[in-house]
């Protein structure tokens, strides 16, 4: 049973947000007061990595404590179902008042708990309105009409554009409101508590409410970063995934200097939410006895390479912000470069609460231990493997041989970062103290071989202990698949995503 004395738990998490945007930590020309006051309160782990860098396989191995070899979840594919405790379901038993709101994005059941007491439901794609508490919210108000609640996505997925919704009624606002409402109502009960506060931006489209979308101008932001020799830089799934998301069909950099400043500026409206729910903790007496962590699932290309999206081991996909505040444990202010992980998440969470997840061996480590140098690892670990565009192709991901072809693996640590993509046969080394921006690849060059070697052995151990061997050769090098190359016809794949329930009939326009 849980008692007062242990601490509350804040989760703040978004979705898409890349490691290099926030103020406090580098970046020049966004402003984040909200997640620069947590730098000075706690510890920036400015080596944290996505185990997966999308959306369902990051959020499973944060949850579970598990890299996608032991969840079995490697994209935007189902979570597993085999009764495996999450940390939310650890605290639950421990006696925490646990409580989610916005967006889980869980698989295949999206309403589903998974250790919650109690959802507040926001998700970005809806079959049933009714069965999503931002979307009977927003109709209540008469914004009945928006069928495309979160930014119009398909053909705009990657087109700035001001929300159809006030800033008081817009997707991150009523996070913000939730979670303000949520912790008022805590104050001065017995239960500690946790709460997971999610937001879905800056997730495209990068749709912010107005004045908003006037805070960052364009001709003001910098451009992408672009080295002269990026498309070598590129694997199978950068090219597959811009294709389908309509932009590789030519540079305008306008619109993406334009595409910057919305991002941005997504990420600062949802900074003010989390300024909020501080000054909530703060005048509810309840700031000093909370430990607070802020993170994202994986971050965003953005243009960097010419590529957009995510699915990149690359760091703007797969570098995310992570900052942990500790009331008592952890001094404020400090910066911490040891190679760190979502798998870390649940470890941290169920060591703040003073209980753990006994369904299975974790993966990952005590963030808090490892801030204060009592626990080590040498590198950190991820697996994706792409969905190629072809019926039937998710069951892929069931067979293993299969699977292998379709990923990409990824081993770093402080100083250097190893990637192989199983679709181009490729190896890729990066040495992140002389090219932090990643603009040269150094598999190639017989200077760099003793890091190569030991990334890869490292990765290959990692897997074979894991079981996940449909890529090895017995000798332990990759075994090589058919290289996967893009369709020649420009509109193949291209992505549709209509809200299933948004009547958008014109009559006499539109077909019956």
């Amino acid at each position: 049973m849980a008692t007062r004395t242990q601490p509350n738990i804040l989760v703040c998490f978004t979705d898409q947000q890349r490691a290099d945007t926030i103020a406090a930590l580098g970046n020049p020309v966004i402003r984040t007061p909200a997640l620069d006051r947590l730098c000075a309160s706690g510890v920036a782990f400015t080596n944290a990595f996505s185990p997966s860098p999308v959306c369902i396989s990051a959020r499973c191995s944060m949850i579970h404590g598990q890299y996608p070899w032991h969840t079995g979840c490697y994209e935007n594919t189902r979570m597993p179902t085999d009764g495996r405790e999450t940390y939310m379901a650890a605290l639950t038993t421990a006696g925490y008042r646990t409580h989610g709101i916005g967006k889980c994005h869980f698989s295949p059941d999206p309403l589903a708990l998974r250790g919650f007491e109690t959802r507040e439901v926001q998700e970005e794609i809806v079959r049933d309105p009714a069965s999503d508490d931002y979307l009977r919210f927003l109709h209540e108000r008469g914004f009945r009409h928006v069928a495309d609640p979160h930014g119009i996505r398909g053909e705009m997925y990657y087109v700035p554009q001001p929300s159809q919704a006030p800033a008081e009624l817009h997707p991150t606002h009523w996070v913000g409101d939730r979670a303000v409402a949520f912790l008022r109502d805590q104050a001065g009960q017995q239960r500690p508590w946790c709460l997971f506060a999610s937001f879905i931006h800056p997730h495209p489209p990068f749709a912010v409410p107005n004045p908003w979308h006037k805070l960052y101008r364009a001709p003001l932001m910098p451009l992408p970063n672009v080295p002269p020799d990026s498309e070598a830089l590129l694997t199978y799934i950068n090219r597959l995934q811009s294709r389908y998301k309509y932009r590789d069909q030519g540079t305008d950099r306008n619109l993406l200097r334009c595409l910057k400043a919305y991002y941005y500026a997504s990420i600062s409206f949802v900074d003010a939410q989390i300024g909020r729910i501080l000054a909530t903790l703060e005048a509810t007496g309840q700031l000093d006895r909370t430990v607070i962590l802020f993170t994202s699932d994986h971050g965003e290309l953005l243009g960097d390479y010419n590529a957009f999206g995510k699915r990149s081991m690359h760091d703007a996909c797969a570098r995310i912000p992570m900052l942990l505040s500790w009331p008592g444990r952890l001094a404020g202010g400090q910066v911490c470069n040891a190679p760190v992980s979502l798998v870390d998440v649940a470890p941290t969470l169920c060591a703040a609460a003073g209980t753990r997840i006994g369904s299975h061996a974790l993966d990952g480590l005590d963030l808090a231990s490892i801030a204060e140098g009592t626990a080590r690892r040498e590198a950190v670990f991820a697996q994706h493997a792409v969905i190629p565009p072809v019926a039937g192709a998710r069951d892929l991901h069931d067979h293993p041989e299969s699977r292998a072809a379709l990923s990409t693996y990824m081993a770093v640590s402080r100083d250097w970062k190893y990637v192989y993509s199983a679709t181009d046969h490729r190896e890729f080394l990066f040495d992140r103290r002389s090219d932090p921006a990643e603009t040269r690849n150094r598999a190639g060059l017989g200077l760099c071989r003793e890091p190569l070697q030991a990334l890869r052995a490292a990765l290959v151990e990692e897997l074979r202990a894991a079981g996940e061997t449909g890529g090895l050769q017995p000798d332990g090098s990759w075994r090589e698949f058919p290289r996967l190359a893009l369709s020649p016809d420009p509109d193949a794949h291209l992505l549709v995503q209509d809200h299933p329930w948004a009547d958008t009939r014109i009559p006499g326009y539109t077909n019956p």
